[in-house]
């Protein structure tokens, strides 16, 4: 890693961009985040980044709003001082649901921060599993969508399940394809769940497809928000005989009582990574969520960025023929 590198940290992920920087061996860049009485943010780096790669770690997550003006305000505040490129890492990637026009007259807000963050001045753009793959058309800068599947899928194998005892499962039709790379990496079958949702985190179970009686069914998905949904699904399982039902969850968003449906809920264990922090109070109330850092993934982007090489290398610590 080039010594022209300062990576800072904005509020929401102060503990994953310090953990980034002890595994590269570099002093976290300093920064002072300032939220004034009347809402208003101030960003101001407090240090040199004249001609220096800047990478600005922050996950938007809730708040999501503050948490975003907080990336573009730093931004600017790089680009003023005349960084040479700012590299926006961005693990969980706020209003990605809001991905199309699901109705007449509704916002495709994603787009709308693409361009914000476009416009403030960000040189490149670094996710974990976007919600929809095709926000990275978004933008016209370089985005690279880190997946966080074989993480889950290597955590999974070490639990040595008998692949004919095993089925990934995907909780709605939109997640196939997600559940479908997992399914190969473990060398399992997939079922989906066939469930209507009347309105949001509301689901009317309608069928599975596949087979899951007697198996323990591992439920992959992006985003884990009120826990509504997947606990309805995972309900589902268990009526249709599953035996053990484990998830694997990129983004834990738990908001309102998601810990407590979870603890309440048919779940063995959650895996989730922390593009979201998870917050020592939901921590205190859960005894079957295990966290993963993508840390030395994030770590690894940074030094292919840096060393004009693969970003796909990030996957080499997984051995995973099909990231190589």
């Amino acid at each position: 890693m080039v010594k022209e590198t300062v990576v800072f940290a904005l509020t929401s992920s102060t503990d994953l961009a310090a953990a980034i920087c002890a595994d590269l061996g570099l002093p976290l860049g300093k920064i002072k985040v300032e939220h004034f009485a009347d809402g208003e943010i101030l960003v101001e780096p407090q240090e040199s980044v004249r001609g220096r790669s800047v990478f600005i770690v922050q996950s938007t997550c809730t708040p999501v709003t503050e948490h975003l003006m907080e990336v573009l305000v730093c931004i600017d505040a790089c680009k003023r001082a005349s960084a040479g490129e700012i590299n926006v890492i961005m693990p969980y990637y706020g209003y990605a649901r809001q991905d199309r026009k699901a109705k007449p007259r509704q916002p495709i807000t994603s787009k709308l921060v693409a361009n914000l963050l476009q416009v403030a001045g960000a040189n490149r753009i670094i996710t974990f599993d976007l919600h929809a793959a095709q926000i990275q058309g978004y933008f016209d800068i370089p985005i690279d969508d880190i997946t966080a599947v074989p993480m889950l899928a290597s955590y999974f194998k070490g639990l040595h399940i008998p692949s004919d005892e095993l089925v990934v499962v995907s909780p709605d039709h939109g997640g196939v394809t997600r559940a479908r790379r997992v399914a190969d990496l473990l060398d399992a079958p997939i079922a989906i769940i066939d469930k209507r949702r009347p309105k949001p985190n509301m689901v009317e179970a309608q069928n599975i497809i596949g087979d899951v009686e007697g198996k323990t069914c591992i439920v992959i998905d992006d985003i884990c928000d009120t826990a509504g949904s997947l606990v309805a699904g995972c309900e589902i399982l268990k009526r249709h005989g599953a035996k053990e039902i484990y998830t694997g969850i990129t983004h834990g968003v738990f908001s309102r009582d998601a810990i407590e449906k979870i603890e309440n809920s048919p779940i063995k264990e959650m895996v989730i990574t922390d593009t979201i922090p998870l917050t020592p109070e939901k921590k205190a109330k859960t005894t079957k969520i295990r966290v993963l850092t993508v840390a030395k993934m994030l770590a690894n982007t940074f030094e292919a960025i840096e060393n004009h090489t693969p970003v796909s290398q990030v996957y080499d610590q997984y051995s995973f023929d099909s990231f190589k």
